[in-house]
């Protein structure tokens, strides 16, 4: 029987977040759009320590398809954004202030992209609290831009029987065997939802490991289960790589997520013990 949908785990969020409400676009810049959410809410729910060293490395990638803006003649100019934020800022940035923050540059003249990126560069870094990199990919770029899925086992043609939608970690376990091996593993079924509004979030999800082998049919189990879980996508990786870590006990782990776009933005956390991350290549689905 399927379970009921997860709650909204209970966190202290900004009383300030426009996420769920109703609000007016603003077409002219505007930096005081954008809105903080401490990273140490979602990592107090998976027990990990703040005073601790992280146990993984990484960076969330934002790629943003709907940015505009006005030349000093006014005519309008586009560009596709990517933003790099470190796992060790204080901050996530919330998705819709994000847009809404974009959106506030459709009627605003900037003298050249290579302003834009340092306005962007300056406030998004305001935002989580430490340095962002920020890079714009201008229309003559697009030509090069390349679409790749992710390599590994695929296990979603994995035939197994599912009843649990809401996180379970004791669906994870290692083959009896005890056999070490060095594997990339991959599924394009992981769906959670908005830990506010609960709209669905999409996403392919990438699982590198070396260590223990980890029993696929269950891994996949695992993965599905957080179909009806509430949670930000940064919290729903590091929630993976630290469960995965804790209960089959890798030497090595690296998880990755690329989720669909929802207005115009897209979200791709990265976070390993052990290598550096990705290039952004855009997925199908994005």
């Amino acid at each position: 029987m399927a379970q009921n949908k997860s709650a909204t785990p209970s966190t202290s969020l900004p009383d300030q977040l426009t996420l769920g409400k109703q609000v007016e676009y603003e077409y002219e810049y505007n930096p005081r759009l954008l809105q903080p959410v401490p990273r140490t809410l979602g990592r107090d729910a998976i027990s990990l320590d703040s005073d601790a060293p992280l146990p993984f490395q990484g960076i969330d990638t934002w790629t943003g398809f709907e940015l505009s803006w006005l030349n000093e003649r006014g005519k309008p100019q586009i560009a596709i954004l990517e933003c790099f934020v470190p796992v060790t800022s204080p901050n996530l940035i919330e998705s819709k202030s994000f847009k809404l923050y974009l959106n506030s540059f459709n009627q605003t003249k900037v003298a050249s992209a290579e302003q834009l990126e340092k306005i962007l560069a300056n406030d998004l870094s305001d935002c989580a609290g430490e340095a962002v990199e920020i890079n714009l990919i201008l229309p003559a770029q697009f030509p090069s831009l390349i679409f790749k899925e992710f390599d590994g086992f695929l296990l979603d043609d994995l035939d197994v029987d599912i009843d649990t939608y809401s996180p379970d970690v004791q669906l994870l376990s290692c083959d009896s065997e005890n056999t070490v091996t060095e594997e990339t593993l991959c599924s394009n079924l992981l769906k959670s939802n908005c830990l506010i509004t609960s709209q669905p979030d999409w996403a392919s999800v990438q699982i590198r490991y070396s260590g223990n082998k980890i029993h696929r049919e269950n891994l996949l189990k695992y993965l599905i289960s957080f179909r009806q879980h509430n949670e930000f996508h940064e919290q729903c990786v590091e929630r993976i790589f630290c469960d995965i870590l804790r209960h089959c006990k890798p030497d090595t782990l690296t998880v990755c997520a690329r989720y669909t776009r929802r207005g115009g933005l897209d979200i791709n956390p990265f976070r390993s013990n052990y290598e550096q991350p990705y290039a952004n290549h855009r997925q199908a689905r994005q």
